[in-house]
This record gives structure tokens, sequence and C-alpha cells, in this order.
């Protein structure tokens, strides 16, 4: 498969690690940010007396925000690259953060929620065309590193909830404002680097698909691709945004207890998230979304009945193996379309945060008439949509 980029913008010629590494160290300031939304959900519980379902619709406004105009943003800047739309992006991110460590009342939480998914739009389709550009053809592997980088950022959100949000209060989200800025800095730099590629560009041979397929199965291999993930993001969304509920119910645990153990599940699958993308490059990307989607099933199935010790394990097993999917499904898609790398990145996350999105939603709405033991019960099967991997294409890679 040829390396060459879609679009105006070149790969780099060889691997430029301080590019993947400055993309990869904004994607974990941007989710350590994004993080904290979720993170402090029992807080805004207990002061706004929230129900699960307006905590479901707190994950709905941020993700959806974030998955309708990722698409959008991957379509344009495949045509009209914009280097320094990253720093911006962190812009919108501030402002949301800083919303909400004012915010007095349960609209201007959505706002912010709101403000914070569209700096994630912004920030993750360019950033990851940035990572790949920069591969120098190691394409799982500046994808995963590029990946890894946000689910740091995920995991360690939790931890800044229960040792600095929780016990001081709403109003410490805004000393994350520094956060924002040091990502505003770095990614000023990323921009310039883009930018220089931009003006030394020379035109290149049209990037060739890595297997002849025509458009009609194509439309098809991308459905397969979508239900994927959403099966992996509707699992992890209940997680990130229930799984402390669920151990302060089911083992009367604190907030700051629970969040911790969240901590498990969130850096498991930081360090999975690191592995599928080299591994996928050795083996083939469809053994990587096979093991990943379908392998954690006996676990999801177990977890919800196990006591406490076992949970611990049982999480941290799901979440490495879940989250080394996501690097392969986007590098898988952009070898089927390796001129719309932006497109494909847009699509693929904002499949992933609108997925996200309408499962904690639903998974609210279930709650509250259910249980939240009962929401992981019947989550425990969503890896199982895994097995329409073998209706995917072996691709040369």
């Amino acid at each position: 498969m040829s390396t060459t980029t879609a679009g105006p913008v070149p790969a780099a010629r060889n691997t430029s690690l301080w590019v993947i590494f400055a993309v990869s160290f904004s994607h974990f300031l941007n989710d350590l940010m994004q993080a904290l939304l979720p993170a402090v959900y029992p807080l805004l519980r207990d002061v706004y007396a929230l129900d699960f379902t307006q905590i479901g619709l707190i994950t709905l406004v941020n993700q959806l925000t974030a998955s309708f105009l990722q698409p959008l943003v991957g379509y344009y800047t495949d045509k009209h690259p914009r280097p320094y739309s990253l720093p911006i992006a962190m812009c919108f991110t501030l402002c949301g953060l800083l919303l909400l460590a004012n915010a007095s009342s349960f609209p201007a939480i959505l706002v912010s929620g709101a403000l914070i998914g569209v700096g994630s739009a912004i920030f993750h389709p360019e950033s990851s065309r940035v990572a790949r550009m920069a591969s120098g053809g190691r394409l799982g592997f500046a994808q995963s590193l590029f990946q890894v980088g946000g689910n740091i950022g995920t995991a360690i959100g939790p931890l800044m909830a229960a040792f600095i949000i929780i016990p001081r209060g709403q109003g410490t989200v805004s000393w994350y404002a520094g956060v924002a800025l040091v990502a505003i800095a770095v990614l000023w730099a990323v921009g310039r680097w883009y930018a220089g590629q931009n003006r030394i560009a020379k035109p290149t041979v049209a990037p060739r698909r890595s297997i002849d397929i025509s458009r009609r199965k194509l439309f098809w291999i991308f459905l397969v691709l979508g239900l994927l993930v959403v099966s992996k993001n509707v699992y992890m969304a209940s997680m990130t945004s229930f799984y402390a509920f669920f151990l302060i119910e089911k083992f009367a645990l604190t907030a700051s207890q629970a969040q911790v153990y969240l901590f498990v599940f969130l850096g498991a699958a930081a360090a999975g998230t690191f592995l599928g993308g080299p591994i996928g490059d050795r083996v083939g990307r469809k053994i990587v979304i096979w093991v990943s989607i379908l392998g954690p099933l006996p676990f999801t199935l177990a977890l919800p009945y196990a006591g406490l010790e076992v949970s611990i394990v049982l999480t941290g097993i799901i979440g490495f193996v879940m989250a080394s999917a996501f690097s392969a499904i986007v590098v898988y898609g952009q070898e089927l379309a390796p001129s719309r790398v932006g497109t494909i990145a847009g699509l693929m996350f904002g499949a992933a945060f609108g997925a996200g999105a309408l499962g904690a939603a639903l998974m609210g709405i279930i709650a509250d008439q259910t249980s939240i033991i009962f929401v992981f019960q019947l989550c425990s099967f969503l890896p199982a949509i895994g097995l329409l991997t073998v209706f995917l294409p072996r691709t040369n890679v």
C-alpha cells in the first residue's frame, strides 16, 4: 500500500517522532480535560440532585456535538488543510472547562459539555491526520502512539476528580485552564510543522486502496466497522459514565474510592491501545479487530456477578483487550479509503463519540427504570457484535 496521504499534504518521508509524540501529548492533555466531565458526575449529582437520565443527557450533548462535527471537519480538511485549527480546538475546550467550573444550573452544564465536545470534534480528525503524516509508513505504530496519549489522559481524569475536584468542589475545575494553555502552545508548534509540510508539498500519485473492492461492498464494510465501533464504545461509555455508580451501589464504596477503581479500567485501556497498532502492523488489522472486540465477551459476562476483587481484575482485562481495537479500525478504514484520511478519522471518531453518547443516555434511562446493576448485565452482551468481523476482507497488511 502507498504511504502517501491524501490531499495537498504528503506524508513525511521519515518517521517524525517528535511530531507523533507532540500530538500524543496533546491528545493526553485534551482527553484529560474531556475526562473531567464524566469524572465529576458524582459531585454534580449530589450538588444539583441529578438523576441518571440527566447524567446520560450530559454525555449525550457532549459526545453528540463531537460526533456530528468530526466527519464534517475531516471532510473539509481533506480538501482544505487547516494546520492551526488544532490550537483553536483547545480554545473551545478551555471555554467549556471555565463554564463547567462556574455553572450554577443544569442547562449551563449542558452548554459546557457542548463546548468541550466542539473542541474534541476539531482536534481529533486533524491530529490523527498529523500522526499519519509523521508516521513514515509505520501507520499502526503512529496511530497507537497518538491514541495512547488520549487513553492515558482519560485514565488520569478520574484520579484528578478523586483527589482534587471532589474534595474541593466544582470550582477547582477551573484549575485545569493551565492544561489547556499548555496544549495550545504545543499544538501551535505542531501547526507550524504541518504548515511547513503543506508549503513543500509536491504533486504525488493518488494513493491506492490496499485491496481492490467495489464501492457497494465498501459501503457494507464501513457499516460493519461502524457497528464494531458502536459495540465497543457503548460499553466503554457505560463504564466511563456509570461504573463508579455501579461500584458505589454494589459494594458501598465512596465516590473517591470508586474513581480510583475506574482508573484501573481506563489505565488498562491505555496500555491496550498502545499495543493494538504495532501488532496490527505485524499480523494484520483484522486479527487485532477479531481479538479486541469479541475477546472480552467472557469477562464482560462475568463482571456483573463478581466480587469486588475479581471485578477489578475483570475490568482490567476488559479495558486492555477492548481498547486495542480502535487504532486498528481507524488504520484499516484509512487503508480502504486512502484519499479520505481525515474523513475516515472523523467518521470513526464521530461514530465512537455518537455511540457513546446515545449509549450513555439510553443506559441512564434504563438505570432509572431498573437498576445500575441491570445496565451492566445488559451491556455484557455487546462484545458479541464482534462476530461481524467475519465479513471484513483481509487487507494487504
